[in-house]
């Protein structure tokens, strides 16, 4: 079934805080309190979340820069 406008929308608003986590963590000002582990699956299924929702193929002017950028630098974390 197609996604709405409405749905897409929450959708895109929802891949930016995909976006912000992985950023936050990665740069240590998001989760620094929790375990590496923790930190860790965040950002993997974060990554897993941005990259499912880059692959449809509904978008329509969206901007997915920040999206890739953050699939990038997730795949390339390591917590420690």
């Amino acid at each position: 079934m197609a996604r709405t406008t409405e749905e897409k929308a929450q959708d895109y608003e929802a891949m930016g805080h995909s976006v912000t986590l992985i950023n936050e963590v990665i740069a240590g000002t998001q989760m620094e309190d929790e375990s590496a582990e923790d930190r860790q699956g965040a950002v993997d299924r974060n990554v897993e979340h941005l990259e499912l929702m880059v692959a449809k193929d509904d978008w329509g002017s969206e901007d997915m820069t920040a999206s890739n950028s953050a699939i990038t630098a997730g795949q390339g974390y390591t917590a420690s």
